[in-house]
């Protein structure tokens, strides 16, 4: 039996369901259906995808890494075939939070004069590489060493970290902090897309608790009402102010690498001009009021 594209869709309901029968009603299928299109692809790919051990079915690692290349190839079906996109490709650039900083209007300025042919979008998509391992981007902008598998990477710029605080905090009346002075309690953690981690700290001297969010308005809400502190980088400072968050420069604490990635193979043509002129802009003093904090 061939696979094809409605197979990928179906597997794809199956695992933002979690179970074949909210997946059939969302495609309007019958069960059977969907189960079928489900045991067929993994007869292809010679691989269980779905564990059907539990009462709430999950993801096998070999199907979510199936997943990200599964929406990628549908994402990239569904664009082909958009006829509002043949005159004007936008070329889609994914960020998780914050952007390029200073850098970001700059950038956007510039392309639009230079590229008015290809439309820029910024897309804010939470997600460890910002939609781009899943086809949602062409290519993001990225913090912290890239992991992930098949990606071409740019340097752009060091961006120095800042420490968070609940502005009526004791913290939030010294100038600059050190790591040390975080210790006292809980950390904010965001797995999904930051790029703070608990190894920051030396062994022996790591904050005693951390708590876990998933996006970076909830940690802002988080350090807002006292739950604890968090690091991030200086840009974070700029794009995101919080009437109930202070931010402070912590210099004790390594720098973040800022990258621009895209996928390897192919693209959109218009990556190579993004690169340029990514590079070129983030090597210019930013703009009065917009360096480093």
């Amino acid at each position: 039996m061939s696979i094809e594209l409605r197979h990928l869709r179906c597997f794809l309901a199956i695992a933002e369901e979690s179970s074949v029968t909210r997946a059939a009603a969302r495609l309007h299928l019958t069960q059977p259906a969907v189960s079928r299109s489900l045991a067929a692809l993994e007869k292809h790919l010679g691989t269980r995808l779905v564990d059907r051990t539990t009462h709430r079915l999950a993801l096998t690692a070999e199907g979510r890494v199936f997943r990200d290349k599964a929406t990628a190839a549908v994402a990239a079906f569904d664009e082909a075939l958009d006829a509002g996109r043949l005159r004007h490709w936008p070329l889609r650039l994914g960020h998780a939070w914050a952007a390029l900083g200073p850098y970001t209007t700059p950038l956007l300025r510039r392309w639009a004069r230079e590229h008015p042919e290809t439309p820029l979008e910024l897309l804010r998509i939470d997600d460890r590489t910002a939609g781009l391992a899943r086809g949602e981007v062409d290519a993001a902008v990225l913090r912290g060493p890239a992991t992930t598998p098949g990606l071409v990477t740019e340097p752009l710029f060091l961006e120095p970290r800042v420490a968070a605080v609940t502005s009526d905090g004791p913290l939030a009346a010294r100038p600059s902090l050190t790591l040390a002075d975080l210790t006292s309690g809980p950390v904010l953690v965001n797995p999904v897309s930051g790029v703070t981690t608990l190894d920051l700290w030396p062994a022996g001297a790591r904050p005693g608790s951390s708590l876990t969010v998933t996006n970076t308005d909830d940690w802002l809400a988080a350090i807002a009402a006292g739950r604890g502190a968090g690091v991030s980088v200086a840009s974070t400072a700029r794009m995101h102010p919080h009437p109930g968050v202070t931010y402070r420069p912590l210099p004790d604490a390594p720098p973040v690498p800022v990258l621009l990635a895209w996928r390897a193979g192919g693209g959109h043509p218009a990556l190579p001009a993004l690169a340029a002129l990514a590079r070129e802009v983030c090597a210019a003093p930013p703009a009065p009021g917009e360096g480093p904090a």
